[in-house]
């Protein structure tokens, strides 16, 4: 089984190899692309991935990471609503960003060793820190994943809790039957119809996923942690300068929420700003924009009309949605987490 499963894993990773190398995007204009097009072209999901990109029945998409999509496109356009949501699998997202098809993976993605060494990408720092859990049906009585062996679990196909599940069962010595399902509306209903004993996924969704069953507590997480997995903005090697702006718009976000600027008192950040660090990312003092290739004041755009970190997270996956999500180690690094932004001199 585990060899089955690797050998499908580097299939897959040849097929997007294939394609990449067929239509390949120049690297380095990025930015220029984008204003010359007009919107910035950003990665939905082929359904709902709940809490980080969904759509409701007005065909308006929300969530995490959307939101940081259009934090990105106002720092660009000063309007939010310059993108355009391009909705692809996991296994899409690859080629879409080789070829240009999209701009920017924001798509709660990780960042690995051969998605920067073999598919030529690189990472902005870390925006949601994630476990890989399981999740299971309480009549089984597991206590610990160890006590399903021979049973059978759902994993996202192109994932990388493919390669998860299959590393920690070799290591704790058991077997498990596979069932790999793109749409994640499929894999949680093979789950809780009961084709899989087992669920496995990134702990926020397994979360969510629970929350909005018919019976959560007919369904346990197990407290094994499979993988500790950063997400991270991707972009293609070779774009300093894109890199750049993704991470300081993460940042920026990250520091206004530090520093207790949000969208309701950036204007009166702005009018007094208390630090000579506020004033330059508000755009008081000059000098913040044009080494990016943006406008001075981007950053005060991006909070006013999108909200500081905090506001994205409560808005997508926090108190403000039925998840609510606690922050956990998504926090900032003075209230319990681990996010941090960079130094603004």
């Amino acid at each position: 089984m585990k060899a089955m499963l690797l050998a499908g894993v580097a299939a897959s990773v040849a097929a997007v190899l294939t394609f990449g190398s067929s239509a390949q995007a120049a690297p380095g204009d990025t930015l220029k692309a984008v204003k010359d097009r007009g919107v910035l072209n950003c990665p939905g999901h082929n359904g709902s991935y709940l809490g980080f990109a969904e759509v409701d029945d007005k065909g308006v998409w929300k969530g995490l990471d959307i939101d940081l999509c259009r934090a990105l496109a106002t720092a660009i356009f000063d309007d939010p609503d310059k993108i355009k949501v391009v909705p692809i699998s996991w296994t899409q997202r690859w080629p879409a960003l080789q070829s240009g098809d999209v701009d920017i993976i924001i798509k709660a993605s990780g960042g690995t060793f051969s998605r920067d060494t073999e598919l030529g990408f690189q990472f902005s720092n870390s925006y949601y820190l994630g476990t890989t859990k399981i999740l299971a049906h309480k009549e089984l009585g597991l206590t610990s994943l160890k006590d399903a062996d021979g049973g059978s679990v759902c994993i996202p196909a192109g994932s990388a809790q493919e390669r998860q599940v299959a590393s920690y069962a070799s290591r704790i010595g058991i077997k498990l039957e596979t069932i790999a399902i793109e749409k994640t509306e499929e894999l949680e209903d093979a789950y809780f119809s009961g084709r899989c004993d087992l669920y496995a996924q990134w702990g926020p969704v397994l979360g969510i996923a629970r929350s909005v069953a018919a019976n959560p507590e007919d369904h346990v997480l197990l407290p094994d942690v499979l993988a500790v997995e950063p997400e991270v903005m991707i972009v293609r090697q070779g774009d300093e300068q894109w890199l750049d702006i993704a991470n300081w718009m993460l940042s920026v976000l990250l520091f206004a929420e530090q520093e207790g600027i949000d969208s309701t008192n950036v204007a009166e950040a702005k009018a007094n700003p208390a630090t000579p660090e506020i004033a330059k990312m508000l755009g008081v003092t000059p000098g913040f924009g044009t080494p990016l290739g943006l406008s001075d004041d981007w950053a005060f755009n991006v909070i006013s009309k999108v909200g500081n970190y905090s506001q994205i997270f409560e808005r997508g996956l926090g108190s403000q949605t039925p998840y609510k999500m606690p922050r956990e180690l998504t926090a900032l690094w003075n209230n319990g987490g681990v996010l941090f932004p960079f130094v603004i001199d």
